[in-house]
């Protein structure tokens, strides 16, 4: 009789990779990869070198138990407890929803309108409304040089945003309020940028969505209404009232409800015509409109 077949790295990775592929997930090699090294203690790519070594007992186990999770429908980053943003780490978990590469279009929307300031101006003041674990406020405070409130209904969500913001060395530029859109932002501030990602998903989209997002990631910042567009129809009129003439406006939307965001901007009366960013994949993913001066 041979004798067993021993489990090495690459072993795993290739058994692991079939079986989160049965259980529906839509990336099993890198799922895997990354649930491999955060069992290992090492970088992802160091995995590369070590296809031909017997994986010990100890990280095997904690790859196990990762990998039951994961076929169960928890998300990778939640299991890891980060995710990269902007080629920075981002502590992430239950409270806040995982970022995506769709939000780096409104950063960098952002980002671009800052750029614009004139120089030798006073540092720009960002509003950034729904922060969730901080990755718009942490990006404009690191790479825009700009002061940032930032602001969210859950205090959990708060509390990570704030360790992202003391890791990532910004914690000073930015302060952090509990409050649903402005209601507890002192009433003087005034904002050049007001940015926000707020839940824009309607009520019947919220159904279909994917497991791992439906059944883990929070529906507060999620679901908005019948039309998804809830939160965007305070956020609006809210904004204006706080953004400095000549300031803007850029929120993050879904491309189903793109039209509709625009219309709601130009019902408001207060801003320019709002014009739309597409993302990387070209789908309309950010809605910018300028605060008509007063």
């Amino acid at each position: 009789m041979s004798p067993p077949e021993a489990w090495t790295i690459g072993r795993l990775l290739k058994w692991t990779t079939d079986f989160l592929k049965e259980h529906g997930a839509d990336s099993p090699r890198l799922d895997a990869e990354v649930l491999l090294a955060a069992a290992c203690g090492c970088q992802r790519i160091d995995l590369y070198a070590r296809f031909d070594e017997v994986a010990r007992d100890e990280p095997r186990a904690a790859f196990r138990e990762l990998v039951r999770r994961r076929a169960e429908g928890a998300p990778v980053a939640y299991l890891v407890g980060k995710r990269e943003f902007f080629s920075l780490p981002f502590r992430v978990g239950p409270d806040v929803l995982i970022p995506r590469p769709e939000t780096e279009t409104l950063v960098m929307a952002a980002l671009e309108r800052l750029k614009q300031r004139p120089a030798g101006a006073a540092p720009p003041l960002v509003a950034d409304i729904g922060t969730g674990s901080g990755i718009v406020a942490v990006c404009l405070a690191k790479f825009g040089k700009a002061r940032l409130i930032a602001v969210d209904i859950s205090p959990a969500a708060l509390d990570v945003a704030r360790s992202n913001a003391a890791t990532l060395g910004v914690a000073d530029a930015i302060e952090f309020f509990g409050s649903d859109l402005f209601a507890n932002v002192p009433s003087g501030r005034r904002f050049d940028v007001v940015a926000s990602n707020p839940p824009y998903v309607s009520d019947a989209e919220i159904a279909a969505l994917p497991r791992d997002v439906k059944d883990h990631e929070p529906h507060l910042a999620l679901a908005a209404g019948p039309t998804g567009t809830a939160v965007i129809e305070r956020l609006i009129p809210a904004a204006a009232e706080r953004l400095v003439p000549g300031g803007w406006l850029a929120m993050e939307i879904s491309p189903m409800i793109a039209e509709r965001v625009v219309q709601l901007i130009a019902a408001d009366g207060r801003f320019e015509p709002a014009g739309v960013r597409k993302d990387a994949a070209g789908r309309q993913r950010v809605v910018e409109a300028r605060r008509r001066a007063d």
